[in-house]
């Protein structure tokens, strides 16, 4: 659905919320009952006529427009296609994390060797692979779910545990806020989907924390990369001892 559809839909939501008919709609706005009907099915009509709408529904459209983008379906994953187009172009992969932390494109480009018109090029790509909605003056809402993950198994995934890795453990992990931790044991079976589903927890509260610091300003802030991971293995190395 167009912005326009998501908005007409919303509209005649707030028709039914308010037990309001067409007709009813029609006298308030002084127009003919077919009229309404046919503006509404076309889905075309200036923004004094969207307005007049509101007040009518006794609405504020702000509060319309919040309520459409709080209905939108967001991404708790991508599809195997959108994965591969966002790494296909290292800098568009470079940009999808910038937006992935909600950064603005001046905060891209005064980071990073990007130009204007590249960096507002690799937004409308985001915009087209669905992570994003461009907006007006080059700002976006983000399409991603507070638990969206890269596939497991997918290019993003893979391009990072051959790249990107062995670079993130190099790391001594001993400054303030930072640690790292490889703990050894053996649970019963049926106790581990409750470990990751705390680890889960863990991701979400991160998650949410890095929302709600986007009100901090950016000196007040710090980029963390947080990795979690829990599975049954056994060094390679070690494999070859066995009996």
């Amino acid at each position: 659905m167009t912005t326009t559809a998501h908005l007409v839909a919303a509209l005649k939501d707030e028709l039914k919320a308010a037990r309001m008919t067409y007709a009813d709609l029609a006298r308030k706005l002084g127009m003919s009952e077919s009229s309404v009907k046919r503006m509404l099915a076309k889905a075309d009509m200036p923004l004094s006529r969207v307005d007049a709408i509101c007040s009518a529904l006794k609405i504020d459209f702000a509060e319309l427009a919040r309520r459409i983008a709080d209905a939108q379906p967001l991404l708790a994953e991508l599809t195997l296609a959108q994965e591969k187009a966002v790494v296909a172009d290292k800098k568009l992969l470079l940009v999808a994390i910038c937006v992935l932390s909600q950064w603005t494109m001046e905060q891209i480009t005064a980071q990073y060797r990007l130009t204007d018109a590249e960096a507002v090029k690799y937004l409308l790509q985001l915009d087209r692979i669905g992570i994003i909605e461009l907006r007006p003056l080059n700002r976006y809402r983000l399409k991603l779910a507070k638990t969206f993950r890269w596939r497991p198994h997918g290019p993003v995934m893979d391009f990072f545990r051959e790249h990107a890795l062995l670079d993130y453990f190099a790391g001594g992990f001993d400054k303030e806020g930072e640690s790292l931790m490889l703990v050894h044991g053996s649970i019963g079976k049926s106790l581990a989907p409750a470990f990751v589903e705390r680890l889960q927890r863990v991701a979400q509260d991160f998650a949410q924390q890095h929302q709600t610091d986007q009100k901090l300003p950016s000196q007040h802030r710090e980029g963390y990369t947080l990795l979690l991971a829990m599975r049954s293995w056994e060094f390679e190395a070690f494999v070859r001892f066995r009996r």
